[in-house]
């Protein structure tokens, strides 16, 4: 984004799918509302308080944007994103999210989210518990490791020398190449880590996250993670 707040034209393209749901309107779910809108989206915002207090985004958004509740949102979108707290997880709408492509751009904070066991131990992620959550969903990784500003920032067109790379893991492959073509459409190369297990490798305390990475970097940022276990 530029210091006038429009994002540079040379990223703006038209998709063909319609309309991307974002449940979790905070700091990244606003900022992917914005990328949606300015890349030929319509989008749909939702968050825990109630459409009437998302009057102001959605103002600013325009007219490809509205608000809804959570479960309006996960009916009516084409591709949704969850971004809400991961202690919140049980509040979604499964069963409008049924069958549908989700994104996780969730992080683990224990004095945010308490204990989860299967997290201290490592046994699982936090798309995996998305993806046992939402049985017929299909959950990709992605945007769980840049921070909220970049997003409208950091963005180039493909091809561009250096461009920033973020990763997708996922069980599904159809998915996680919806998912990599919303990535590039929005400005960034993407590293494929594999499936939904493989997600550890960038969550916080990683190599690669936070950090400005071409695909590259990222995929031997990537490949030298460890489990917390063993840092």
């Amino acid at each position: 984004m530029r210091a006038d707040g429009n994002i540079p034209s040379a990223l703006i393209v038209v998709t063909t799918m319609t309309t991307l749901g974002l449940i979790g309107a905070g700091q990244i779910g606003s900022q992917l509302a914005r990328l949606g809108v300015a890349n030929g989206y319509d989008v749909i915002v939702s968050n825990s308080r109630g459409p009437e207090t998302l009057r102001d985004l959605v103002a600013e958004l325009g007219p490809h944007a509205r608000a809804a509740t959570a479960a309006e949102t996960a009916a009516q979108a084409d591709l949704v994103v969850v971004t809400i707290p991961l202690k919140d997880i049980d509040d979604l709408p499964v069963a409008e999210l049924a069958e549908k492509v989700v994104i996780d751009t969730n992080n683990y904070y224990p004095q945010r989210d308490g204990d989860i066991e299967a997290l201290e131990n490592e046994s699982t992620t936090t798309a995996e518990l998305l993806q046992r959550l939402l049985p017929t969903s299909k959950v990709v990784k992605a945007f769980n490791h840049i921070y909220a500003s970049t997003l409208t920032e950091d963005g180039q067109p493909a091809g561009t020398e250096n461009r920033r790379a973020l990763i997708v893991a996922g069980d599904d492959s159809t998915a996680k190449q919806t998912v990599t073509d919303l990535i590039d459409t929005f400005g960034f190369d993407v590293v494929d880590l594999g499936p939904l297990a493989e997600g550890w490798r960038i969550q916080r305390d990683t190599p690669g996250y936070g950090l400005r990475l071409n695909r590259a970097e990222l995929t031997d940022a990537a490949a030298s993670a460890k489990r917390y276990r063993d840092m």
